[in-house]
């Protein structure tokens, strides 16, 4: 079966250690071009594949089967504007979008060109994470979920992410978006959100919040809490769903079930999933491609995440909860 022809825009962290050892190992692609603006980043990384400063350039000479893009969240709309004009696939970095109107657009784009887009989302493609559903069947009822996701940055608003005009927001959008994408899986679209945030815990000028909380509300009397920041210590993530008959943790590595009295009943330990999980995250977009997988992080999917974080943001503007499922109705 031929390989695919891809190419990596953006050498950042999240690029060198887990997109490009992913297609390295993967055996249906090839790496054909490397992009980033900075030219010491190109210089540094050895490849054999092709080095370019300016990825419309690269997508037009190289004209990959699909790119990989890891970039700051502006720069995902010329992008996927270039994609769509080269009819060019796309596998993103989160989010998706900085907001549901970008959304709309690149939605748009993704029907009119016939491109997929998908947003990468690791733990979907990750065992541990996977076996939620199993275990949530057998604790009842859901009626409360807990997520939090916490870590302390020496220096939070510096970079591209401390800008909103480049990052779009903060925590919410930023880390918060593996945790939204984990609600939405897990539980589907809620009914309400509300958030509350703040910003500059360090005494830093800053416009993205660094902490925050948002609680959601479903039908059938569920809720939900999610705690997200860069200036908590120590580093954690976590998702937890309460049942009438139980509880089920989901924390990175591990899985585990309790009984209603706190007794643990059975759980899963998998060392080593993360990067098995960005292998089969290129490997399943490949499927897609190939017309054999839905393609699970496609737009019309993560209009629903944005919505939610559109959400996020309008609550704490106006002081009350707000339903994405509105904010979807307004765009679509």
């Amino acid at each position: 079966m031929p390989k695919f022809r891809t190419a990596i825009i953006g050498l950042g962290k999240q690029a060198l250690d887990d997109h490009i050892p992913a297609v390295l190992k993967s055996t249906n692609v090839d790496l054909v071009a490397v992009c980033d603006t900075d030219e010491n980043k190109l210089n540094s990384f050895e490849t054999t594949a092709a080095k370019y400063n300016d990825f419309r350039s690269m997508m037009k000479r190289e004209a990959p089967d699909f790119v990989i893009a890891v970039t700051p969240h502006n720069v995902y709309n010329e992008i996927i504007e270039t994609a769509g004009d080269l009819r060019i696939h796309i596998m993103k970095e989160k989010p998706f979008a900085m907001n549901l109107a970008e959304a709309k657009k690149f939605y748009r784009i993704s029907e009119e060109t016939g491109i997929q887009i998908m947003t990468t989302s690791q733990r979907r493609f990750n065992p541990v994470y996977n076996s939620f559903f199993q275990l949530k069947d057998a604790i009842g009822k859901p009626l409360f979920a807990d997520a939090r996701y916490t870590l302390a940055l020496k220096e939070p608003h510096k970079g591209w992410r401390g800008d909103i005009t480049k990052a779009g927001g903060g925590c919410i959008i930023d880390m918060g978006y593996h945790m939204i994408d984990m609600f939405v899986w897990y539980l589907g679209l809620p009914s309400r959100v509300h958030a509350e945030f703040s910003k500059n815990h360090q005494g830093e000028s800053c416009d993205v919040e660094d902490m925050a909380t948002v609680m959601m509300s479903y039908e059938n009397d569920l809720y939900g809490s999610l705690l997200l920041s860069r200036v908590l210590p120590p580093k954690t993530e976590h998702f937890n769903l309460l049942g009438a008959n139980g509880r089920v943790e989901v924390q990175r590595g591990s899985i585990k079930r309790f009984d209603r009295e706190g007794n643990e009943t059975e759980a899963l330990y998998r060392d080593g999933s993360w990067g098995i999980a960005a292998v089969n995250q290129v490997d399943y977009f490949c499927e897609v491609l190939r017309g054999k997988k839905e393609n699970i992080g496609s737009p019309k999917e993560h209009l629903k995440h944005v919505s939610i974080i559109d959400a996020c943001y309008k609550s704490k503007e106006v002081g009350c909860y707000v339903s994405p499922a509105e904010l979807l109705r307004e765009v679509i």
